[in-house]
C-alpha cells in the first residue's frame, strides 16, 4: 500500500482512506487503513444509523448475525466470556472500522458480543443491502472489503502478541491503541505528552491484555513510577504517549522474541531453555 500523509502526522493511502495505529510483532508501529467519513456517508444511503448509549448491548454472542456493523463515532467492544466471571476482549472497534461481519455469512451467529464502550454511534449495512451495495457502488463496496481484510489482518497479529510478547508489551500496545483511538499519537503531540488525559478503565484494559490481574499490576507499578500513566480510581490515565511509545521501541522491549528449538539438547544433554516446551507423544484410543 502506497501511503501519504494528510493532518498532523496521521498517513493516507491512495484511495484517502485514513490509517489507524497498528502494532505488529516487532514492535514497530505500522497503518491499517480505516473508512474515512466521506466514504462511510456514501455507504450510509444503504444502511441504518443507530446512536447507542454507553454501556448498551448492540447484540450478543449466538444471536443470529446479519450484515455488517461499522463504527460512526465512539468505541465498540467486542467481549467474550469466559466461564462466569472472566472476559476476554480481541477487538475495540473504533471511528471508520467494522464489527459483526459474521454476518455475512449464510446462516452465521455473532461469535462475541457488542458493546457500546462509550456512547455511539453505528452504522448497519445488512447482507441485502449489501449485495446493493456491490452492484450499484464496487469502488465503494472494495473499500469496504478491503477494510474488513485490514481488521482480519490486525487480529491474526494480534494473536501473534499473545503468543510472543510479554505481558509489559502487550499492556503497552493496548495504551497505544486506545490512546490512537482517542486521537492522540505521539506525531499528533510532537512527540510529548497527551494533547490531554486519556482514561482507560482498568477492566477493559485487563481484558485487552489477556493476563492475571496480578500481572498486571506489576506492568502498571513500573509504568506508574516511571510516570508514563497515572492512576486514577478504578482507571488510569496515559501521562505521556510519547514515552510510552518510545518504551516500547526500546531494544528490550521492541525486539521481538526469539525463539529457539526446543529439541536441540544443550551442554548437559537437556534441553534447551527457549520459552517453548516440547509437546509429550499421546496416544489416541478410538472408542468403540
Amino acid at each position: 500500500m502506497v501511503l501519504g500523509t494528510s493532518g498532523a502526522g496521521r498517513a493516507t493511502d491512495v484511495e484517502g482512506r485514513s490509517e489507524g495505529l497498528h502494532i505488529v510483532l516487532n514492535g514497530q508501529l505500522e497503518r491499517i487503513a480505516r473508512l474515512p467519513r466521506e466514504q462511510c456517508e456514501a455507504i450510509a444511503k444503504y444502511g441504518a444509523r443507530t446512536t447507542w448509549p454507553a454501556g448498551f448491548a448492540v447484540y450478543e454472542r449466538r444471536m443470529a448475525a446479519n450484515g455488517v456493523f461499522i463504527v460512526l463515532r465512539g468505541q465498540i467492544v467486542l467481549r467474550n466470556f469466559v466461564g462466569s466471571s472472566r472476559s476476554f476482549v480481541p477487538w475495540v472497534a473504533t471511528s471508520g472500522e467494522t464489527f459483526g461481519s459474521e454476518g455475512l455469512q449464510d446462516k452465521a451467529c455473532y461469535s462475541s458480543s457488542a458493546r457500546a464502550e462509550e456512547e455511539s454511534e453505528t452504522l448497519h449495512l445488512s447482507s441485502a443491502r449489501f449485495s446493493a451495495l456491490l452492484r450499484e457502488q464496487p469502488a465503494i463496496a472494495l473499500s469496504l472489503i478491503r477494510q474488513l481484510v485490514a481488521e482480519r489482518t490486525a487480529l491474526l497479529d494480534k494473536l501473534g502478541q499473545h503468543a510472543t510478547l510479554t505481558v509489559e508489551q502487550r499492556l503497552i500496545v493496548a495504551l497505544l491503541r486506545i490512546g490512537e483511538s482517542r486521537g492522540c499519537t505521539a506525531a499528533e503531540t510532537g512527540g510529548g505528552g497527551a494533547a490531554g488525559p486519556i482514561f482507560v478503565p482498568r477492566r477493559l484494559l485487563g481484558e485487552l491484555v489477556g493476563a492475571t490481574r496480578e500481572s498486571i499490576s506489576l506492568v502498571l507499578g513500573r509504568l506508574a513510577a516511571e510516570g508514563l500513566i497515572e492512576r486514577d480510581g478504578n482507571g488510569l490515565v496515559i501521562a505521556d504517549i510519547g514515552r510510552l511509545e518510545e518504551r516500547l521501541h526500546a531494544p528490550a522491549h521492541g525486539a521481538g522474541v526469539r525463539l529457539g528449538d526446543a529439541s536441540a539438547p544443550n551442554g548437559n544433554g537437556a534441553h534447551a531453555s527457549s520459552g517453548i516446551m516440547p509437546v509429550a507423544s499421546a496416544s489416541i484410543r478410538r472408542s468403540r
